[in-house]
């Protein structure tokens, strides 16, 4: 049996399909919504690489495997990736990451807070390290018939980076059914909001990891935001998670 190794994407493979997006579309849909589609960033061969890995006999891949029934996070399991990252992976994550900044920046900004992020996502990992967060987060998750994840936030330190990206590597009614990405927005004095967000293999979503402005008649407030799977009622889902920011140790 041949053991499957990480797949390589060349940086500047990653970079040209991050620069090909509607970032005005998803910047103004983050602005409204706290999410935005990017359409497909992986494609069926990617996907399906990518999600064979969560089997993988290669230790070095993963760091460590969260079982969700343990912690009460939910029913289903995830591996966080160790350094180095397969090559898809840290492409996308170096892409993706100075076409956000921005907006991070502009959401701080409307929020009052004064952390603003830099231009490099590796001045970014450089700035988390410093404070002990060295342990990266890219994950992949699992879930088969039954499972679903709790709403929760991915925050896992001091530094946090305020969006991030999932991407679905199976596809839906095919390989699983039910699973629907699900976000809540509570808004103070307000029952909370709540989003599907409809996704096909190879689709990624960026959303808010915890809080985010929205433009009230006294000013900006901010909102809580909180994100999950619904529960699968047949198959096996896959999913990349790309955070940006690295975790204590």
């Amino acid at each position: 049996m041949i053991t499957p190794t990480p797949p390589v994407a060349p940086a500047r493979g990653c970079t040209e399909r991050a620069a090909a997006l509607d970032w005005g579309a998803a910047t103004e849909a983050l602005h409204q919504r706290g999410n935005a589609l990017l359409g497909p960033l992986l494609d069926a061969s990617e996907c399906a690489s990518l999600s064979r890995l969560y089997g993988s006999a290669q230790a070095s891949t993963f760091r460590s495997r969260v079982v969700m029934q343990r912690h009460g996070f939910g029913q289903g399991e995830y591996q966080y990736f160790s350094y180095p990252l397969p090559g898809v992976v840290a492409g996308l994550r170096e892409a993706l990451y100075p076409h956000l900044a921005p907006i991070a920046d502009q959401w701080n900004a409307a929020m009052g807070i004064g952390v603003r992020y830099p231009a490099r996502h590796a001045d970014f990992i450089a700035r988390c390290h410093a404070a002990g967060q060295v342990r990266p987060t890219p994950l992949l998750l699992q879930y088969e018939a039954g499972d679903y994840n709790c709403l929760h936030q991915d925050l896992y330190g001091e530094h946090v980076f305020p969006l991030q990206v999932a991407i679905l590597l199976s596809q839906p009614a095919s390989d699983f059914t039910g699973g629907e990405f699900v976000l809540t927005e509570q808004r103070p004095r307000m029952q909370s909001r709540v989003e599907v967000v409809p996704l096909s293999r190879g689709d990624a979503v960026v959303f808010a990891v915890h809080h985010r402005p929205v433009q009230g008649t006294r000013g900006p407030y901010r909102v809580q935001m909180r994100h999950g799977v619904s529960r699968l009622h047949s198959g096996q889902r896959h999913t990349l998670g790309i955070i940006f920011h690295d975790a204590l140790s």
